[in-house]
């Protein structure tokens, strides 16, 4: 890969390939660097461009089997590949001791926001806290000018500010956990891998020697051993596995279950009734432990209520049209972005799906992006407080709904 020359600004004033002012030699640059493939080619890329490059790894958790398994990562076997590769590329290394934080900041909030029967997002709450702001944090206070990340996604200078693009890899377009990123964060922040594709990125890494080359990627949810959450989450509240009802729709009692945190919305299998019909996890209501099945067409969503909206767009967010924005909205970030109206309904942000989505759960994000190409825009997003299905179905869960509260009175 050819070494990047520095530019020039439309003000004539010298920038790197960074867009900073400087060569750079005389650039500081912090590399989150996880242990993984990725970010130890952005170290790699950065420092054979001749920057002052410091890689920080943090120990976010040690969960026995979690933090050794493959694909695990920022906990044991990680810590020492990110230190080997530093010792490679002859930088220096630091490691972090963020447990604590981690827990406080992410783990806590996720086995709660689960227990509320909601889907949360960990990842997101991670870049949010730990990564974006303790460690951007730690990054200033190292002399740094940037800190660089090997997320896939672009960003590029947008007048004073930078704005957010997905990346060439749209299979590795990591946009929707990362739309909660502040305005002042990402001015900060450097991704150098949005050009690449994963492919070009363990070339990079064989070329460079690196003993990750060939490594497993990180899971979705990494301090979850197996990828069981009921686990996780019997173990930190071991109170929170409440038996109950599973219930029809139509508000038939179709069997009993240990605690709705052993299922999500949209589930298929394993739910434990049998019904003559395929039946899928409409609604989990923690006040009264019921679970609430149906069929598959019960599950489509057609408008998000949001909370916590990040925006990155141009101009605020309260200049809205008053007939909304059209926008792409991604609800599920195995999904591409689809047509929607960003509008605002009694004060709450609010998302009308041009086309009704399956699978849409409460703590889940909502993604804004400025249209549906592999270049699109993304201008912030939200958690989804509450979705609203079709007519029909949703005037059945609001009859359940009450059923409920007066059994619970």
């Amino acid at each position: 890969m050819p070494r990047a020359e520095p530019r020039v600004t439309l003000g004539s004033r010298p920038v790197n390939s960074l867009d900073l002012p400087g060569r750079p030699e005389d650039t500081r640059v912090v590399v989150a660097m996880s242990g993984g493939v990725d970010s130890s080619v952005v170290a790699g890329l950065l420092a054979r461009e001749g920057y002052q490059v410091v890689g920080v790894t943090l120990q976010l958790y040690d969960h026995g089997a979690a933090a050794h398994r493959t694909g695990s990562c920022c906990a044991g076997r990680d810590i020492a590949d990110a230190r080997r590769v530093a010792e490679t590329l002859g930088i220096p290394h630091y490691v972090l001791d963020y447990e604590e934080r981690f827990r406080k900041a992410v783990i806590d909030p996720f086995a709660a926001s689960y227990i509320a029967g909601e889907t949360p997002i960990p990842c997101v709450s991670c870049n949010q806290t730990v990564k974006f702001a303790d460690l951007l944090a730690t990054a200033r206070d190292l002399g740094a000018d940037a800190l660089a990340t090997g997320h896939y996604i672009r960003s590029r200078a947008n007048g004073t500010h930078r704005a957010l693009y997905r990346p060439v890899d749209a299979d590795r377009d990591q946009s929707y956990f990362l739309f909660a990123t502040t305005q002042e964060q990402l001015d900060y922040l450097r991704f150098p891998l949005g050009g690449l594709s994963k492919p070009d990125v363990r070339r990079v890494a064989e070329e460079m020697g690196l003993s990750v080359a060939a490594k497993a990627d990180s899971q979705d949810i990494c301090f979850v051993p197996q990828g069981k959450y009921s686990d996780i989450i019997e173990k930190l509240r071991p109170s929170a596995a409440q038996p109950g009802d599973i219930v029809h729709i139509d508000g038939r009692r179709l069997g009993a279950h240990d605690g709705i945190l052993h299922f999500t919305i949209g589930q298929r299998r394993g739910i434990g009734v049998a019904s003559g019909e395929p039946l899928y996890v409409l609604h989990l209501d923690p006040d009264t432990a019921r679970v609430i099945v149906g069929p598959r067409e019960a599950l489509e969503t057609h408008r998000v209520v949001l909370r916590d909206v990040n925006w990155l767009g141009d101009g605020p967010l309260a200049a809205l049209p008053a007939a909304g924005l059209d926008i792409h909205a991604k609800v599920r970030s195995t999904r591409p972005p689809r047509p929607a109206l960003l509008v605002n309904r009694d004060g709450a942000p609010c998302v009308e799906l041009a086309s009704g989505e399956t699978g849409v759960a409460p703590g889940q994000a909502c993604v804004f992006y400025s249209d549906g190409t592999a270049d699109a825009r993304v201008l912030g997003g939200g958690f989804i407080q509450r979705s609203e299905r079709a007519a029909g179905a949703e005037a059945m869960l609001a009859r359940l709904r009450g059923t409920q509260r007066v059994a619970a009175e």
